[in-house]
């Protein structure tokens, strides 16, 4: 009957042979293995003794993944009866780390325990190498599970290799990919990872051991770069253990001078990760009683000649004086007339001169009996005077006078800007863009929500609108810099040089360079943000001009360049009462303004020569293939390899050292013809395919000064 004999079949297919038996059974192949002389070659006889499909097409991978059950226990079956056979297992080992290359297939291997057969091996001298580039393998083709999981397996292990055998560069440079690909899966996540698996990182001792190795003569390019890589993934959750080691912050300093751009990017996101444990929040308000009291003092004769040659009515201080008289006398007058309208045009009038125009006060009176000011209620609509804004927005309405409406949307939205109201006041500059987009203001206050990327578009539009106030340029100007120099820094840690992230990366960062070049030689020298400014204009030319910059950075140290600025900038706020807060930018900024000198003696050396191999091999390669080893035993050439099904080469699973540049062309694919925003998503001119647009807006706008070039 078919129920018994089904059973019996089973039952028969699955019994076990003895150990004797297993051996017995690989005998012939064990022969044929350990007659073979390098990995290569007993990997083919692996794959062909267990007719295995094509492992570096995706067709064969595909073969595989039908019938993974299949030859995974075929596999498995000898791996087990032949546990000793350091061949034998470390070829088995190669087959499986190929077939990591497939995601689904990785998980599989993965659930079924690929890391416990893997880590033994690193103790066997026949199998360390293999092994190694095992977990560098499959950590280069990623998912975060995995990576997550070896990070904390075989950390320990990995940090002892690089103990035990400090001569042995090429297992060095394996187990610092390796680290490199996976810390960040572990430490660089929302959700704070567990303190064991923490602890097990032994940061202290990895970022010694690492930058050790980076100085030894003999060492690759690969190691260089993925252990700079390394050494930027704790900066941010170990920054005390990281700033005690002052050899690693140095090397980070002086990769700023690399001529490989990925090097300085990954070396400022370091240093920027390693400032924001230590870092303070920067000052929004200033204290109106503070700032009055300092301006009653003399100011030091170097910092008024400099108010003197810009223009003193133009300066930020005098502006901020005469708001805070103009509020104060606009206020009064109303308490005698009770003129809601005309209180309401001043105060629309004063809000596009000045940050501070409308201060929080309120009228007060002096108690007799204690001496102490207290607020005083006079019958108004409102106590505090910020609180007189809706109402005044209310009256203009009401009064319905074409073109006022713009006045009343804004006085709205300073009034939830003042109570940290954000996006209401977003959400209304939206709708009154809709109504009137020729008013810049609106575009302001976009810029100041949490959608940073409209916030950077806003910007650079509303700078372009005419009858602008110096104000709102300089505020949009500002907020243009920090948005774009953030989302570039961002985006080239991203990203692979050379795809579409990493050249909007470059242009993001050419536009924050270009905006605060223009921003500190025009705004007032006491502008507010003229120091928050400077932070990125200094730290964006070293990663922009890289090694042309001098050891003792002359070009920003002159009298009237950006230290020289900042410096000045620092004065006029701890003059005005303002001590500049140790903000994250500032710390950076500093840390290396510091270090570069020293760091670039140091380290410059070592940065230059390996910079000279890198180059050395971009010139004689093409793209040389990080990974590349010709050496056969060592499965490199064949763990890298992956064709497509017609039997090109498939780029995407092959790291590549690209030596990255910046280059003006790529910038300008990425950039508004019009505004200058910086984005992956412009549209182009369907007339000559060349200028670029955020939206028809933009196209509009420009038209009068591009149909000239325009070829249809």
């Amino acid at each position: 009957m078919p129920g018994p004999r089904s059973k019996a079949k089973k039952a028969k297919k699955t019994q076990k042979l003895e150990p004797k038996q297993e051996l017995d059974r690989f005998e012939h192949l064990v022969d044929d293995i350990d007659g073979a002389e390098g990995w290569n070659a007993i990997v083919s006889i692996l794959c062909d003794y267990f007719q295995l499909p094509d492992l570096t097409t995706r067709s064969g991978l595909k073969k595989l993944f039908t019938n993974f059950d299949v030859f995974y226990r075929r596999l498995d079956n000898a791996y087990e009866a032949n546990i000793e056979n350091d061949k034998m297992t470390g070829g088995i080992i190669g087959i499986f780390t190929k077939m990591c290359a497939d995601s689904i297939l990785r998980t599989k291997l993965f659930e079924k325990g690929l890391l416990m057969k893997i880590m033994p091996l690193i103790n066997k001298p026949l199998c360390r190498h293999l092994a190694l580039r095992a977990l560098t393998t499959v950590t280069h083709h990623g998912g975060a599970e995995v990576r997550r999981e070896i990070a904390v397996q075989a950390t320990p292990t990995l940090l002892g290799v690089l103990q035990d055998y400090p001569d042995d560069l090429k297992a060095a440079e394996l187990a610092i990919r390796t680290l490199a690909h996976s810390i960040g899966s572990l430490i660089n996540v929302a959700d704070k990872p567990d303190i064991k698996d923490i602890k097990r990182l032994n940061v202290p001792t990895m970022i010694r051991l690492v930058t050790g190795f980076v100085r030894r003569p003999g060492v690759t390019v690969v190691l260089v770069h993925h252990a700079i890589e390394l050494l930027t993934h704790p900066t941010l959750h170990f920054w005390k253990d990281c700033k005690a080691y002052l050899p690693m912050v140095s090397l980070l300093v002086a990769s700023l001078r690399s001529t490989d751009l990925l090097v300085r990017s990954m070396a400022l996101g370091g240093l920027l990760r390693l400032e924001a444990g230590a870092a303070e929040v920067d000052q929004r308000f200033n204290d109106p009683q503070k700032f009055i009291a300092s301006i009653r003092r003399k100011f030091p004769q170097h910092l008024s000649d400099i108010m003197m040659n810009y223009g003193p009515d133009r300066c930020d201080i005098s502006l901020t004086l005469y708001s805070y008289v103009d509020n104060q006398d606009a206020f009064m007058q109303y308490a005698q007339d009770q003129d809601l309208y005309a209180l309401a045009k001043k105060l629309a009038g004063f809000i596009t001169k000045n940050e501070f125009s409308i201060t929080d006060g309120g009228f007060q009176t002096q108690n007799p009996h204690t001496g102490r000011m207290e607020e005083m209620d006079l019958g108004l609509p409102f106590k505090r005077w910020a609180d007189a804004l809706p109402h005044c927005a209310k009256i203009i309405r009401e009064k319905g006078c074409v073109g006022e409406e713009d006045l009343a949307d804004m006085l709205d939205m300073k009034h939830f800007v003042i109570k940290s109201r954000i996006p209401e006041a977003v959400a209304l500059a939206r709708k009154a863009i809709e109504r009137n987009p020729r008013f810049p203001y609106f575009y302001y206050i976009i810029t100041l929500g949490t959608e940073i990327e409209e916030g950077l578009r806003f910007a650079k539009k509303g700078m372009k609108c005419k009858n602008i106030t110096p104000f709102v340029r300089f505020a949009m100007m500002q907020r243009a810099v920090e948005i774009a120099g953030d989302l570039g820094v961002c985006r080239l840690l991203e990203a692979q040089p050379g795809d579409q992230k990493w050249e909007e990366g470059i242009a993001f960062i050419v536009s924050s360079l270009d905006d605060a070049k223009t921003y500190i030689s025009e705004a007032p020298p006491d502008a507010r943000h003229m120091k928050n400014v400077l932070y990125w204009y200094i730290v964006l030319t070293l990663v922009v001009k890289g090694p042309s910059m001098s050891p003792g950075l002359t070009e920003l140290q002159k009298q009237q360049d950006a230290i020289h600025k900042l410096q000045t900038a620092d004065e006029f706020g701890i003059f005005s009462g303002t001590i500049p807060p140790n903000t994250q930018l500032r710390l950076t900024q500093q840390t290396v303004v510091k270090l570069y000198s020293s760091a670039t003696e140091e380290w410059g050396p070592v940065i230059a020569h390996f910079d000279s191999l890198a180059a050395y091999d971009s010139d004689h390669q093409g793209q040389s293939v990080i990974s590349a080893e010709k050496a056969e035993d060592d499965l490199a050439a064949w763990l890298d390899e992956m064709r497509l099904d017609d039997g090109a080469q498939d780029e995407s699973c092959i790291a590549r050292c690209s030596h990255p540049r910046i280059r003006a062309n790529s910038v300008e694919l990425y950039r508004c013809s019009y505004c200058g925003n910086p984005s992956a998503v412009l549209r182009k001119c369907s007339g000559c395919a060349k200028a670029r647009y955020c939206d028809s807006s933009c196209q509009k706008s420009h038209w009068s000064d591009h149909k000239a070039v325009c070829k249809s």
